[in-house]
This record gives C-alpha cells, structure tokens and sequence, in this order.
C-alpha cells in the first residue's frame, strides 16, 4: 500500500475533523437545524473544504453507514461457522444493537431516522452489506432444512430487516426503560420460531 503523504494526511484529518463536529452539532440541534457554516466553524475547517469532501449533510450519514457495514462484516467473521443460521441470526442482532446503541446514541439515530427520505434512504438499500447478510443466513438456514421455504430468502430478509428498523425506532421514539437489547431479543426469537421447519 503506497504511504501517505501529508496533504491525503492533512485531507484525513480534515474530513475526520468535519465529520466529528457535524455529528456532534445534529445529536445537539438536530439535521435540519444544523447549517454548513456552523458544521464549518465548530470544526475549523472552511465551506470549500466542506464541499471537497461531502456533497451535503446527508453524506455526512452516509459515511456513518459505511463504519456500521464495516462492523457487521468484521462481525460475522467472530460468528463459529457451526452455529446455526437462527444462533447467527440473533447474535448478529444482538451485535447490532449493542454496537448503534454505545456507538450511535438515540439521539443521533432519532436525526438519521427522521431524515431519510426516499431519495437517498439507506436504510432500504438492498445493496448494504446488512441486507446481504442476512439473506445469506436466511439462505442458509432454508438450505439446511432449518427455516421453511414458504417465502423466499429475500421476502424472509425483508422481514427481518423491517423488524430490525422497528426496533430501533422503538428505541429512538421511547424513554429510558427501553432495551434495545432485551426487546430485539424477544423479536428475534419470536420470528425466528416462526420460521423453523
């Protein structure tokens, strides 16, 4: 890999730097209340350096999704390839909302959720890397004889992925006394004796 030099350094840095303040600025205020030049001035950066590295705020999200695709591959590599596709199902659920909820925060997923729209909503996207697992445990498990074959792989992944979504937004819609962890658990469960041969 070629070495850095110190402008792409500089560049990172700079990006790291925007990304950081943007954040910090949507979890305090909100999307929508948050301006460029605030995103700007709190990360000490300019609005042409802004418009180098992210086309909107919205890319700013974009680049979120990104690190949370990274941890769910890095994840399934820990899953032991015996385990059953239910026993991957659910770890991998688990594993997703422990790492939104200490890595994300309500607050910051409530701004995401209230802000997709249809135009660039990733949380649909079946091209993320979060669809593509699932499928390919859903596969699995019709493969072996585990889940029925009713629906298919995909109209299976549909479903969990939604239930997946409901959950967070269960989460971000409510106070303190919700778990995330212990309610994706009873979702999971529930839908995963459903599929069961």
């Amino acid at each position: 890999m070629p070495e850095l030099t110190p402008r792409k350094i500089k560049a990172k840095q700079t990006r790291k730097k925007i990304l950081e303040a943007a954040l910090s600025l949507f979890s305090e205020k909100s999307f929508d209340e948050t301006t460029v030049d605030e995103i700007v001035k709190l990360s000490g950066t300019s609005k042409g350096a802004f418009y180098t590295h992210f086309k909107s705020k919205y890319e700013i999200f974009l680049e979120k999704f990104k690190e949370i695709d990274a941890f769910y591959l890095e994840f399934t590599h820990t899953l032991p390839k015996e385990a059953s596709a239910s026993e991957k199902l659910l770890h991998f659920s688990e594993s997703q909302m422990v790492f939104l909820r200490d890595s994300w925060g309500k607050g910051l997923f409530r701004t995401l959720y209230t802000n997709a729209s249809p135009s660039h909503n990733y949380f649909l996207d079946k091209d993320r890397v979060l669809f593509k697992i699932v499928k390919e445990f859903v596969h699995e498990g019709q493969e072996a004889g585990e889940f029925k074959r009713e629906l298919s792989d995909e109209e299976i992944t549909a479903i969990i992925t939604r239930c997946m979504r409901g959950t967070l937004y269960d989460w971000c819609m409510s106070g303190d006394e919700f778990d995330l962890l212990m309610e994706i658990q009873k979702v999971m469960r529930a839908l995963l004796e459903g599929l069961k041969k």
